[in-house]
């Protein structure tokens, strides 16, 4: 096994095996979204989803849309594109709820 491994790798081009790392990177950007959204569930005690989840979301998708570009794999690409629009659509309201959250009362003119 450990001999077939090693072969693999020395049958790769430099360039594979630095998009093989983009891809382990993207992979491990993906899972630290859930183990995020774990632990801020098990302190809130309920089903939560940090603001934290759509920045790694948001990483993790780009870095595997590159990845799956240079694989040239338009299943893959479709399906990435498609999360990417979702990831930047819920970081927009992320924002856009911070923001009202944070402006002050608006003040009733008098006419």
């Amino acid at each position: 096994m450990i001999e077939r491994a090693v072969a693999w790798f020395q049958g790769q081009s430099t360039t594979d095996l630095v998009w093989v790392g983009i891809g382990f990177m993207a992979q491990l950007m993906f899972t630290m979204r859930f183990v995020i959204q774990w632990i801020a569930s098990e302190k809130a005690r309920r089903s939560v989803m940090p603001e934290m989840f759509w920045y790694f979301s948001l990483a993790g998708g780009a870095i595997l849309f590159a990845y799956s570009f240079y694989r040239f794999d338009p299943v893959f690409m479709l399906g990435q594109g498609a999360g990417l629009v979702i990831y930047i659509r819920n970081i927009y309201f992320v924002w856009t709820n911070k923001k009202s959250a944070s402006a002050p009362d608006a003040v009733p003119s008098k006419s």
